[in-house]
């Protein structure tokens, strides 16, 4: 068995995400983008069955005792929390071919059967606006999991829109940082 990372755990509210993620220091790793996923199991009506932090705890023995993985994806979005899983500044397991190059975001829920509710909606661009502020990273190199070449399922599912993710990330991301860069229309 590979060597665990540990967890984090802890459930975050979008601004106290924003304060952790800022926090945070990637001078040992630095990823270069985003893979989005969906958990399909638990289903988000199966995911308020289990209090958050002992779904981590499972999850935790799931990723480390049953698939013998070294980690986990980083993150699990909620309809009420942002959960920190495998911490941000280690690669974590999720993508085979981009483990090592990019943080995994999971959103709660079955995306190819349940449609995704606007809190978790508003969460999960909240914190993809989050990661990809910290590291200036752009949007567009978002990828889904099933981009990956070495996935063969439909992760994060049939009704998750990549491009709509990219445009909702890149609005959050101009309201995070309006007033920060020069309107160069008006540059001479």
């Amino acid at each position: 068995m590979a060597s665990w990372k540990g967890i984090v755990g802890t459930g975050f509210h979008q601004e106290d995400f924003k304060d952790y993620v800022a926090g945070l220091s990637f001078a040992n790793w630095r990823p270069s983008f985003v893979v989005l996923h969906n958990t399909g199991i638990p289903t988000f009506a199966q995911w308020h069955d289990v209090p958050g932090a002992t779904r981590m705890q499972n999850l935790q023995s799931y990723y480390r005792d049953t698939q013998g993985w070294s980690g986990g994806p980083h993150l699990f979005v909620a309809d009420d929390l942002i959960w920190v899983f495998t911490p941000l500044t280690v690669p974590g397991v999720h993508s085979p071919s981009w483990n090592s190059l990019s943080w995994g975001v999971e959103l709660v829920g079955d995306y190819s059967k349940e449609q995704m509710v606007p809190a978790l909606r508003s969460n999960a661009i909240s914190a993809l606006a989050t990661l990809h502020g910290a590291l200036g990273l752009t949007p567009s190199t978002l990828r889904l999991h099933r981009e990956d070449p070495l996935t063969t399922h439909l992760c994060p599912g049939a009704t998750v829109s990549k491009s709509d993710f990219i445009s909702l990330v890149t609005a959050e991301l101009t309201t995070i940082f309006a007033g920060e860069h020069p309107d160069m229309r008006a540059v001479g």
